[in-house]
């Protein structure tokens, strides 16, 4: 679980605790007429919306008032509070595997597209194959030394999905980009520290060295296989 979260919970017992304990047929009568109104009914509007973001449709909220309850009163609580915080990082943990799971599952198209791709682009000619599951196709030759890790380079580039579909590209913009070479995608920087300045290459760059499972934007759908033309340009000092 993001403990930012937590925190947002904790001052959810401002919210709860400024409330005067009313029947739930009352509470449709509440109006915002002070400051710690407004500021409770904002927390508890905020928190329960971030709560629902998280994927918890619904919390009993007697449970919820009496861990409030109890800390606030220094009560004897039904558990302690690490071990609270290890149920709920399991708790968070099986909910984000599940809705991964979920998500892969209706992806299956798209991963498939990728691999059945990439199998085929491994036996064209000149397409050189990673153990990574890198590709790339070396379409110009430069010279010179490699760039490391954590060398800064300057590099022109046009990235597309496998439809053609351009989703980023500096050579589009006519102006190119500098960036660290441990700051970027994966098989960007596996590519890289092999390119020289002055090479082009065109990678192949299967979803696990891209944007995964969560994609990136509205551009580039989770699992996608990712084509880029990169031309280094020159390793700046």
């Amino acid at each position: 679980m993001n403990f930012k979260n937590l925190l947002l919970v904790f001052a959810f017992a401002f919210f709860l605790n400024a409330c005067e304990t009313q029947k739930k047929t009352m509470t449709n009568n509440l109006k915002l007429q002070s400051e710690i109104d407004t500021l409770s009914y904002s927390l508890g509007l905020s928190i329960s919306s971030n709560f629902k973001n998280q994927g918890l449709d619904s919390i009993k909220s007697d449970f919820f008032k009496k861990a409030m309850d109890d800390v606030y009163g220094e009560e004897k609580t039904l558990m302690s509070k690490q071990e609270a915080e290890m149920w709920l990082n399991s708790y968070f943990k099986k909910m984000q595997e599940k809705s991964m799971k979920k998500q892969k599952e209706s992806s299956k198209g798209i991963i498939e597209e990728g691999d059945k791709f990439l199998a085929e682009n491994s036996k064209k000619e000149g397409v050189v194959s990673l153990p990574s599951g890198l590709q790339y196709k070396i379409l110009k030759k430069g010279k010179g030394v490699s760039p490391g890790f954590t060398d800064k380079v300057k590099t022109h580039y046009h990235g597309t999905l496998l439809n053609g579909q351009v989703f980023d590209s500096s050579v589009d913009r006519g102006e190119p980009i500098s960036f660290p070479v441990n700051g970027v995608i994966k098989g960007w920087t596996e590519a890289l520290q092999l390119m020289k300045p002055g090479s082009k290459w065109k990678l192949f760059i299967p979803y696990d060295l891209a944007y995964g499972e969560r994609g990136a934007g509205a551009s580039i759908p989770p699992y996608a296989t990712l084509v880029f033309e990169v031309e280094l340009l020159e390793i700046e000092k």
